[in-house]
């Protein structure tokens, strides 16, 4: 089962998290550093919608972002 759009592509998306140490400077420390920048993945709010496609009833997987939109036909 993948985690993919059927309407736009939309997928998964690699990126980082920096990941900080010490105390801020407001607290009376020295403020914040990078220490390390630790990989993530950003993954689509994926959900199973109901559509008509030309008179025919598909279940199909739409992110969010796509269901907002609004360009499909409910069944």
């Amino acid at each position: 089962m993948s985690n993919v759009c059927q309407m736009c592509g939309k997928g998964k998306a690699e990126g980082g998290r920096i990941i900080h140490k010490g105390l801020a400077k407001k607290a009376g420390g020295i403020g914040l550093h990078v220490v390390k920048n630790g990989k993530r993945t950003f993954e689509p709010n994926i959900q199973n919608v109901r559509i008509n496609d030309n008179g025919t009833v598909k279940t199909v997987k739409m992110c969010t972002a796509c269901i907002r939109n609004g360009n499909y036909s409910k069944a």
